[in-house]
């Protein structure tokens, strides 16, 4: 997978999970000139923000209606609304959470991007400073999520829903879908054998013996721990409460008493030496130093040889390529789906634009329903791996349709009753809190009864 580009991920960071984003803004050439088109109680709403919607919703490819520009309006406005009335009913989110989330999310960044001095390069703003920009965005963003989940929990909808709404939008309005396939993969990690693990136990009681002589903790954090997200600090890591962090990690750094350090730890990420600095209640702060065994040539060829013989056995139908992915693949991302890549309203039909590069040519040399042999691949992390890949199906382009693309059209429909029930919260909601909307959108009739 290619790592992502900075501006986009952080963008993908203070967005993800909001229904609408501003993932595209920077992709486009126009300027707007801002001011502010709608208030709800304190909260405001700027006309940056509808371009923005705008311009992701027409690059999702949504089932558009005739009026989108009001449709997001009102999707902005509600989200302040629900905001606004979190504050009035006490639906607060906690910082510790926030904080949390966050913290998770940057982790994930670092490791996307390659380091902590890349993304501190590009924006010129330390890490702390860029977590200090997002936190409220985050913070907000969780409080949308916690008042919509209250209010459209349980809702779903029925085949005859489905039908009605795919039968309600117009022939020239149904989105045209480029080629389609469905491709699945079982991916073994070369996992370090008990030679490569005791080399780094060694090293790690070597640097614990270093510690307790006198030598600095943050200086051999610097220069030996893996954590990217960490190592720069001198192993420093945040506040975490339980069920933040690796089982193991939690258990030993809260039984250790404040200034210990612990003797080597050995989770899912490799061995950790870690020192607790802080307890306060069921939150701790903890530096830590990380060392990850790495695979020798001999666990390389053996994961190469293991998905090999995995290969052969499914082709003489000894075993299905889904039953086989569910049971060995080491991709969590995929091995719950039966190995498939699966879209944003769970198909396992996926558009060929949004597949990685590199398994899109694989797929241009296969034919459908063959499996490739063993093809060495770098993960996210850049860590090596191996997978197979399965071919099973190809749609050539289309328009939308029922039969092809009930998946898809269920998730509309889903969000289209959402967005009812949304509506009806709002008419129901917009007499208790203070709401004024720009005259130039008058034409949208949000106040309107």
């Amino acid at each position: 997978m290619k790592k992502q580009k900075p501006m986009g991920f952080l963008r993908f960071l203070i967005t993800s999970g909001i229904v609408l984003s501003a993932f595209f803004a920077t992709a486009q050439s126009s300027v707007v000139v801002d001011k502010i088109i709608a208030k709800v109680d304190n909260y405001i709403v700027l006309k940056s923000d509808l371009e923005r919607a705008y311009l992701d919703y027409l690059s999702r490819g949504e089932f558009r209606g005739s009026n989108a520009r009001c449709t997001i309006l009102e999707q902005l406005v509600v989200n302040k609304m629900l905001v606004a009335k979190a504050e009035i009913d006490s639906v607060m989110v906690d910082d510790m959470e926030v904080q949390s989330n966050l913290n998770r999310r940057m982790e994930y960044m670092i490791s996307q991007i390659g380091s902590e001095e890349e993304i501190e390069k590009y924006y010129n703003k330390s890490l702390d400073q860029i977590k200090e920009d997002l936190f409220d965005d985050i913070k907000e963003q969780m409080v949308i999520q916690r008042m919509q989940g209250e209010i459209t929990s349980g809702i779903k909808v029925s085949p005859a829903e489905v039908r009605r709404f795919f039968n309600r939008i117009p022939q020239d309005s149904l989105p045209f879908f480029s080629t389609e396939v469905r491709v699945a993969q079982i991916v073994k990690k070369p996992t370090p054998g008990v030679t490569q693990k005791e080399k780094v136990q060694k090293l790690m009681y070597e640097i614990r013996g270093r510690i307790l002589k006198g030598e600095s903790f943050a200086d051999l954090a610097r220069q030996y721990s893996e954590d990217p997200g960490s190592a720069a600090r001198g192993g420093e890591l945040p506040f975490y409460k339980r069920g933040d962090l690796a089982p193991e990690f939690e258990a030993t750094a809260m039984t250790l008493k404040e200034g210990e350090l612990s003797m080597p730890v050995e989770t899912q990420f490799g061995y950790h030496l870690i020192e607790l600095q802080q307890k306060r209640g069921n939150t701790f702060k903890s530096r830590h130093i990380l060392i990850s065994p790495k695979p020798s040539a001999e666990d390389v060829q053996g994961a190469r040889e293991y998905l090999d013989s995995l290969r052969t056995v499914i082709q003489e139908d000894s075993l299905t390529f889904e039953a086989a992915a569910k049971e060995y693949s080491d991709d969590q991302a995929t091995s719950s789906s039966g190995g498939f890549f699966v879209d944003d309203s769970e198909s396992t039909r996926v558009s060929v634009e949004t597949l990685d590069p590199t398994i899109f040519f694989t797929l241009d040399t296969m034919e459908v329903g063959t499996i490739t042999r063993p093809l060495e691949f770098k993960q996210p992390d850049g860590s090596q791996a191996f997978r197979i890949l399965y071919y099973k199906e190809r749609v050539p382009p289309h328009q939308a349709n029922l039969k092809q693309d009930y998946q898809k059209i269920a998730k509309a429909t889903l969000q289209d009753k959402q967005n009812k029930i949304m509506s009806e919260w709002f008419e129901d909601a917009r007499d208790k809190v203070y709401i004024e909307i720009d005259p130039e959108y008058n034409y949208c009739d949000l106040l309107e009864d």
